[in-house]
């Protein structure tokens, strides 16, 4: 797995917001790929209308889409080539660097910093070529754009981890897809305070679902703000979790890739993002810290979650 990276994503100017041109400029001196715009995707998921209204707002100087979600003149420029870049990965098996973010961006309007949902134009390409797709969102906020966009879809597998309660609200364990869809949709609600511990957990009690499902492609919702250092979030995952994502993703599946989501915290993102790659690709881990436990209260939390989840996934797949 290599980056998939262009400057272009540093003309998304935003200020002093939480999501800025500093979390790529943090990983320092980047080699840039030439990119195809992603403009002619954007019907996949998008509206006409969505997409002409966020170009004109764009070229008339930007402001806030919504109450999360900035923008400047460039960003539409900034966010085509991000939608580009994720249709690239997904042929190439790459991670696309690219902001804005894409997650909890819906057909009609933005959200929580996203624009235009990058992964699901890449992941909708694919199933209109007739692929199978897992989705993999481990983003700490559930992606709520994504998710809502294959909710009755029996050809993708969305799989969220995420903290809950949090932005955006939802991803509880009831909500598991719905019409053909239903039970395609796994929402595994993380309380505030989980650590390494019952993450892998639920991960190892999930994957068999992921691996019954038999995807010809597996997408990557790769955010790192549930590190335990993120400002946005309270979840407590040490980097080696990322490094052991990289690893468990690549010895399950063989064809992955991944699209950049969140992660704010310009000190530890980019050590998360490469022990991710590093584990992708089977090299050795390059930054180590202590891993982290969960508090009992917490515990007892997530298991209740757990158990209701694997009830209501149960007459759908095998555990």
């Amino acid at each position: 797995m290599k980056i998939i990276y262009n400057k272009v994503f540093l003309a998304h100017e935003t200020g002093a917001h939480p999501e800025n041109k500093n979390r790529l400029t943090s990983l320092g001196r980047l080699d840039e790929t030439e990119i195809e715009s992603g403009e002619r995707y954007l019907g996949l998921i998008h509206e006409a209308a969505y997409i002409d209204e966020v170009k004109a707002f764009c070229q008339g100087g930007g402001g806030p889409l919504d109450a999360d979600t900035i923008v400047s003149k460039r960003s539409y420029e900034a966010a085509v080539y991000a939608v580009g870049a994720a249709v690239m990965a997904s042929r190439t098996n790459d991670f696309a660097l690219v902001r804005p973010p894409g997650h909890h961006a819906y057909p009609s309007h933005a959200g929580g910093f996203c624009v235009f949902n990058n992964v699901a134009v890449a992941v909708r390409q694919l199933v209109e070529e007739g692929k199978s797709v897992l989705i993999v969102d481990f983003d700490g906020h559930l992606g709520d754009g994504t998710e809502k966009i294959f909710y009755a879809s029996q050809d993708v597998l969305y799989w969220s981890l995420h903290q809950y309660p949090a932005y955006p609200g939802g991803g509880t364990v009831d909500q598991i897809g719905e019409g053909k869809g239903r039970g395609y949709t796994i929402n595994v609600p993380l309380p505030p305070g989980s650590g390494d511990d019952i993450y892998w957990k639920a991960v190892e009690c999930l994957m068999p679902i992921a691996r019954q499902f038999q995807p010809d492609v597996v997408a990557v919702s790769a955010g790192f703000d549930a590190h335990q250092s993120d400002p946005l979030l309270e979840l407590r995952l040490s980097l080696q979790t990322y490094h052991k994502l990289g690893q468990t993703l690549a010895g399950n599946f063989s064809n992955v890739f991944a699209v950049l989501e969140g992660g704010y915290n310009t000190e530890f993102f980019p050590k998360c993002l490469y022990n991710f790659i590093d584990g992708m690709n089977g090299q050795p881990m390059r930054f180590w810290e202590a891993p982290t436990d969960s508090g009992i209260e917490v515990a007892e939390v997530f298991e209740a979650n757990l158990n209701a989840l694997k009830k209501n996934l149960s007459k759908f797949w095998k555990f």
